[in-house]
Parts: C-alpha cells; structure tokens; sequence
C-alpha cells in the first residue's frame, strides 16, 4: 500500500531588488530565549566603521536547522571543490553597546 505523503508546497518569490543579493564578509550572532539574531556586515580594509547590511531574526529552532543546513553545504561544496581555508583570522574589535535582550 502506497503511503500518502501532505506536503505543502510553497511559492518562493525572488524580487528583483533582491535577487543580487548583498555581500557580508562578517556576521555577529547574538540571542536571547526568543530568537536568535544574525547581523551581515560589510568590512572594508582600512575604514575603521563598517555598517549592518542585513539583520535576519529567527527562532531558536529555525537557527538550529540553519546551522545544519550550512554543515551539509559547506560538506557538499568541499567534496566538490576541495577544503576551504579557514584559519583563525585575528578579532576586529567591536563596539556594538550592551547587548539587549527581547
């Protein structure tokens, strides 16, 4: 007997303005009991202020499917075109202010 599977399909849509995506060579993760959230910024060599390009703001939850999703494309992308280097890279320092909590 064949099993029935209720999957629901979703739409994805792309807009334009967005489809070029926005380029972050830094991320700062912060979290409460809530959410956590993820700020993409754009460092430039030799300016000593950089901005927030993107905050996205997820569950606790969603982060952890995140986190795993980015392991096994990160696993995939290696198989496929060799390790990526990721030695240790020294510590910006940053001065974001306290740290708030939702």
């Amino acid at each position: 007997m064949e099993e029935i599977k209720n999957e629901q399909q979703i739409n994805i849509e792309l807009p334009e303005d967005q489809a070029e995506g926005i380029y972050s060579n830094l991320a700062i993760i912060s979290h409460s009991p809530q959410e956590f959230v993820i700020d993409f910024i754009r460092v430039m060599p030799g300016l000593p202020k950089a901005k927030v390009k993107a905050r996205v703001v997820v569950t606790p939850e969603h982060a952890k499917r995140l986190m795993k999703a980015l392991l096994d494309n990160v696993k995939k992308y290696e198989q496929q075109f060799g390790p990526i280097n990721d030695k240790e890279q020294p510590m910006m320092p940053m001065n974001f202010g306290p740290t708030a909590q939702a």
